[in-house]
This record gives C-alpha cells, sequence and structure tokens, in this order.
C-alpha cells in the first residue's frame, strides 16, 4: 500500500476562502460599471487590430511563400498560453504605430519561454524607434524569471532615414546584443529561429544567440545588399558612379551574402536547416524539449483548481470611478485556486492585505492595497482620524517589509495588486519616518530578490507605484494593466492645485481676473486625464500589457508556472516559516 500527500498539507491544502457570490442586486447596481470597463476593452481591442494590420498585408506576405510573424507564433506556441505583451508599446509615436516587434510569454512544448517575434510585415523586420527598449524589456523579462528567450527573426536591419533614433545610444540598438551575452552568462538559452534576410543589425541577432535554426532562403550577415563595398566616399553622387552601385547590388542581390551555404556549409553557425518555415519552428519545439524544467507537481502544494467564483465578476467588482472604492477581497477571490487566501497580520496595517494563495497548485506572496476607510488610524496622528483605502501609512509599509523579506526567505514570488493613491504626507507622517520606511521597502524587495508581478487593478500614483511592486524594481518580470487603469504622479486635480495655487492667491491678493489661471488649471486637468488613460499608459510602457479583467488570472498563470518552472533557488516546502508565521 501507498500513501501520499502535499508538503505542509494542514497549512495548503485547505486554506482559508474568502469571496462571496455577487447578488441581483449588486450586479444591477454596478451595471454602468461594466459598461464603462467593456467600453475602454472595445478601445483597445480596436488598437491592437490597428496594430496587428498595418505594413504589408499578410495577402502579400503569404504570396512570397512565407508566414506573417503571428502565424509563425501561433504555430510555435502551445495552444491556451500565448499571453501578449507590448501590443501597443509605441514610445517614440512612429509613424508604423508600433515597435515592429511582437513579444510575449507563453509555452512551447510545455516548458515556458519569453518569446519575440520581429514583424515582417513593418518594412521587412526593420529596426524602428523604440524598439531596442522593447526588446531590453523582453530580455530582462528572460533574466528575472529564468527562462528560455526564443527569438522569431526576419529582420531587414535599421531603418536608415531614422538611424539616429535607433542606431547609438546606451539603451539603443547594440545594447540588445550585450543583454543575450549576459543572458548565456547565467545560462539561460536564446533560441532561434531565423528567416528571411538579416544583414547589419539583423545578423547581430541572428549570431548572438545560444542555438541557430535557419530557414533554407535565410542569411545573416554583417552587411546586406543594400551596403555596396569598395566605394569611397565623396560627398555626392554621379552618374558613373550609379553604375558601380547598380551593378555591385545587382551581384549582391543575387548571391547575399550569410547565405546557408556559408553559415552552414562553412562556419557551421547554422546548427540546422529546414526547406519549410514549419519545419524550422518545429525544430526549435524540439530543442525546448531538451531544457531544463522541473515539472510543476515538484513544487505544488495542492491540487490546481479554479477560483469559486467567474471571472466575469471583476466587471461589476472594480470600480472604474477612482472615487468609488470595492473590496480588494472580492478581486482576489476571482484570481486564486478555489478562492482561498492565508493573510499576513490581518489586523496591522489594514490598508494593506498580504498573504498566500495558490496559483495552479503552487505558493505566491500577494499584497495589494485595500479599499474603504479606517478610523482611528493611523495611530501617529495627534487627533482621531479616518485614514484613506489606497493610501499607505506607517504601519502597511512595516507589514510589506516583513512580508517581502519572508517570502524572499521562503522563495515565494510576488504578485502586486496595486491600488493606491500615494503615500501619506505631513508633518505628522514625516516623524513616523514614511520616507525612510518607503526606501526600506525598496530594499527588502531587492534584497529578497524574488520574482514579482505586478497588476495595477486601477491607480498608480506617486511613489507609491514604485513600492508597490511597480516596473521600475530589478525584479518585477512584468506589469499588467486593466481597463480601469491609470497612472500619475498625483491625481489631475491634486497636480492643477498645486502648480497653480500661489498664482491664484497672488493674483486674488492683486484683484485680477482669475479666469486666465482658471483655464490653465483646467488644460492640465484635461492633459493628466488623457496622458492617463490605458491605451496611452500600454503605448508609452507605463504598462507592459493592459489586460481584459477576464484574462487577469491567466497572466498570474503564466506568471507562477514561468517562475517554478527552474528557479534558481529552492526552499523545501515544509522548512517554510511565512506559513508557520501567519498560524503563529
Amino acid at each position: 500500500m501507498m500513501k501520499k500527500q502535499r508538503p505542509l498539507r494542514p497549512y495548503f491544502e485547505n486554506m482559508p476562502q474568502i469571496g462571496t457570490e455577487l447578488d441581483e442586486s449588486f450586479i444591477e447596481r454596478n451595471q454602468g460599471n461594466l459598461e464603462v470597463l467593456k467600453e475602454q476593452e472595445a478601445l483597445i481591442e480596436r488598437e491592437e487590430a490597428r496594430v496587428r494590420g498595418t505594413g504589408t498585408p499578410a495577402g502579400k506576405i503569404h504570396e512570397k511563400g512565407q508566414m506573417t510573424a503571428y502565424e509563425r507564433l501561433e504555430y510555435l506556441v502551445d495552444e491556451g498560453t500565448w499571453c501578449p505583451l507590448h501590443t501597443l508599446y509605441d514610445p517614440a509615436e512612429n509613424e508604423e504605430g508600433c515597435t515592429g516587434v511582437i513579444d510575449g510569454i507563453g509555452r512551447i512544448e510545455g516548458r515556458w519561454a519569453v518569446i519575440i517575434a520581429f514583424d515582417n510585415k513593418i518594412i521587412a523586420g526593420a529596426w524602428i524607434a523604440g524598439q531596442a527598449e522593447n526588446i531590453l524589456r523582453v530580455t530582462d523579462m528572460a533574466k528575472k524569471l529564468n527562462v528560455p528567450l526564443v527569438w522569431v527573426l526576419n529582420c531587414s536591419g535599421v531603418k536608415l532615414a531614422e538611424q539616429e533614433k535607433v542606431f547609438p545610444n546606451a539603451r539603443g540598438n547594440g545594447a540588445p546584443f550585450f543583454r543575450h551575452a549576459e543572458l548565456n552568462k547565467l545560462g539561460i538559452p536564446v533560441m532561434n529561429a531565423i528567416f528571411g534576410t538579416n544583414p547589419a543589425g539583423g545578423g547581430y541577432h541572428g549570431i548572438s544567440p545560444t542555438i541557430l535554426l535557419a530557414h533554407k532562403d535565410a542569411n545573416i550577415a554583417v552587411g546586406g545588399a543594400g551596403i555596396v563595398g569598395g566605394m569611397s566616399p565623396t560627398g555626392h553622387f554621379d552618374q558613373a558612379m550609379a553604375m558601380e552601385i547598380i551593378e555591385a547590388t545587382r551581384k549582391l542581390k543575387a548571391k547575399p551574402p550569410g547565405r546557408v551555404e556559408t553559415h552552414f556549409d562553412k562556419t557551421a553557425y547554422f546548427r540546422e536547416v529546414y526547406d519549410t518555415e514549419k519545419e524550422v519552428l518545429d525544430g526549435i519545439k524540439e530543442y525546448m524539449k531538451k531544457l531544463p524544467a522541473y515539472d510543476p507537481d515538484f513544487f505544488r502544494v495542492a491540487d490546481p483548481k479554479d477560483p469559486l467564483y467567474e471571472q466575469k465578476d471583476l466587471y461589476y467588482i472594480l470600480q472604474s470611478d477612482p472615487k468609488k472604492i470595492y473590496d480588494t477581497v472580492e478581486v482576489l477571490a476571482r484570481l486564486t485556486d478555489a478562492s482561498e487566501f492565508m493573510e499576513y497580520r490581518s489586523g496591522y496595517g489594514p490598508e494593506v492585505i498580504t498573504g498566500i494563495a495558490k496559483i495552479n497548485g503552487l505558493p505566491v506572496g500577494i499584497i495589494g492595497n485595500k479599499q474603504g476607510f479606517f478610523l482611528n488610524y493611523p495611530d501617529y496622528y495627534k487627533e482621531e482620524s479616518v485614514a484613506l483605502g489606497g493610501k499607505l501609512y506607517r504601519q502597511g509599509m512595516i507589514k510589506m517589509n516583513e512580508f517581502v523579506t519572508l517570502c524572499g526567505r521562503d522563495n515565494l514570488p510576488l504578485i502586486w495588486l496595486q491600488d493606491t493613491v500615494g503615500i501619506d504626507v505631513g508633518d505628522d507622517a514625516e516623524e513616523a519616518e514614511l520616507l525612510a520606511l518607503g526606501q526600506s521597502l525598496l530594499y527588502s524587495i531587492e534584497k529578497a530578490h524574488m520574482p514579482m508581478m505586478s497588476i495595477i487593478l486601477r491607480k498608480g500614483t506617486a511613489a507609491a507605484h514604485y513600492l508597490m511592486g511597480g516596473p521600475q524594481s530589478t525584479v518585477t518580470a512584468f506589469s499588467i494593466g486593466t481597463p480601469a487603469t491609470e497612472i500619475y504622479v498625483m491625481h489631475s486635480e491634486t497636480a492643477a492645485v498645486a502648480a497653480y495655487a500661489r498664482r491664484l492667491v497672488k493674483e486674488h491678493d492683486e484683484k485680477k481676473s482669475l479666469d486666465g489661471t482658471l483655464r490653465k488649471m483646467n488644460e492640465m486637468v484635461d492633459d493628466y486625464y488623457a496622458k492617463s488613460r490605458p491605451v496611452f499608459c500600454a503605448r508609452m510602457g507605463l504598462v507592459d500589457e493592459v489586460v481584459p479583467v477576464e484574462k487577469l488570472r491567466s497572466y498570474c498563470q503564466a506568471f507562477a508556472n514561468a517562475y517554478y518552472q527552474n528557479p534558481r533557488s529552492i526552499t523545501p516546502v515544509h522548512q517554510m516559516i511565512l506559513p508557520r508565521t501567519i498560524k503563529g
């Protein structure tokens, strides 16, 4: 007879249940909220469709005998596991409306990877402005999660008319090649499926990964047919030089440098060459099977379970109006396995919720802002007070410091549910050491050095945005927003008051008209609003993706599974201290 059980079964098998079913009256009262969130999601979906449809039509790509980058990814990634990132990212506001690459996290043959493809519909996969920063975010993600980076390469080199936006700079398009070297140094493989012509920077994208697999018509080279060698710059062009260029270009076009007969037959850089595009991708799949990966069951503390409540409930729970409150616990109940949660120090620092949950049976730490009002809190105020949910106070920051440190000790990855209006301010707050406690939290995060993901449920405000798992951290793998997300240094009306209050006083005292200043204040409010919307946040990279509320759990699942695939450090579950600390 054999007996089996999960480690620390009394702690993890049946954790405290959270959440409640939504009654009909609650749904009816919040029907308008659903409509607002759906409207934002529809706007985001239209923008994403615009990005997918830009560039050369797919039919033209097919006429060349090629698959589009989207089709290559669809074939490569295990069905139902793709979590796209940076879909709308376009910080340089390119005429192409994107950065020319498609990326995300997904599973290939059962193994999680960060995956990125050059969009061959955009100037044949050219380097364009903002692309380098996108790629660096992707390489950082692979580093933080310790999972492979997989390239689907088809890069025609620099968009020459805008070379100054692409080629140079500390974080320009040369930086990813150093990142590839860093990943290899750390033991993180970079896999490359190579298609089409890849000259210059495209050649370095081709040669810098760990494993190179190529299509029969692919090439990688220092320079391509557009770079005519042996010519002496004279500062101008004439007819004779034009004829030399034409003849040299014809030769290079007929036989582009760096072809398969060079890099397979002679240099042996290409490990494998295939006749069809799908065979190249199949080759990547075979190599992925060879990479180290634990079966998730090695780390599970319980069998995976769906939440007890439906994801669509979040349309009614998560309030689009930033002035309205909601129950963070009800959000959490729609994300965690079996809607269970083991809370850490529930009576201390009530503005923050901390604890352990399960995602696909894997333990994760959760930290989130609680909404509402807290009477006679914080205790460092000299008079009775009411604390505002979403704001950080002394106890909450101490609690987060403790919890993050314990998660680092137990090797628990962290998921942040951010909806913050900032840190408490004023003389009482300064005496309560909030400035130092905020920096202490940043130190605790870096010291624990556990991968994190953040969900900006609604507000990301001021320095609290950094503290609550913000993307600025060196360990935040990625951050996602929702259709309710807004990110700013302070609320628009507060910012307008901060900027113009003294002018109002001066003009009032001098008996001048306030109309001009009020107009500027209202313009500032409108500008803040426009520059904090979900689409703007995605386009500028303030979040890595804006996600429909019904898909938030799928990103949590991808994060947890990717982290536990091949962690750098392991704490045996039966030796964990955090669940025992919670129990007391």
